[in-house]
């Protein structure tokens, strides 16, 4: 999965007007699509995000109606003394939004960050977990 740039921008504003220009972000509003891992089993799905870099207070995570919106900004400073030859990700944004199935319980999900990635669990809601039916006898 590639790391797309999503970006907004302003249509009544020129990209590159006046001298503020060249003191604007990089990248303006743009943000990387992290790659994402969607596991669904009995009990609900669990989605593995990949965000290197990104530390526990600058992760957003929100769920708004059936919507579940992924926001982080990675740390990418480089150590006092040391400069960059070459930058793979000059980017430090990531953004991606789901849109939630009415079976999942948008209220009970769980969240860990651990070495760059980013465990989601969304259990089922009770109506859509699987159950026995017991059969009695006549």
């Amino acid at each position: 999965m590639s790391n797309d740039i999503q970006a907004t921008r302003n249509p009544s504003s020129p990209a590159a007007a006046g001298p503020e220009a060249s003191q604007r972000p990089r990248y303006g509003d743009a943000a990387l699509t992290p790659a994402v891992d969607v596991i669904e089993d009995a009990q609900g799905i669990t989605l593995y995000a990949d965000l290197p870099g990104v530390s526990r207070d600058r992760l957003d995570l929100q769920v708004e109606a059936d919507t579940l919106i992924i926001e982080a900004e990675a740390d990418l400073t480089l150590p006092e003394g040391l400069n960059s030859q070459h930058t793979e990700v000059g980017l430090a944004r990531f953004r991606r939004v789901f849109t939630l199935s009415k079976e999942l319980d948008a209220d009970k999900v769980t969240a860990e960050l651990a070495q760059g990635v980013l465990k989601l669990t969304i259990p089922k809601a009770g109506h859509a977990q699987p159950r026995r039916i017991p059969v009695n006898v006549a």
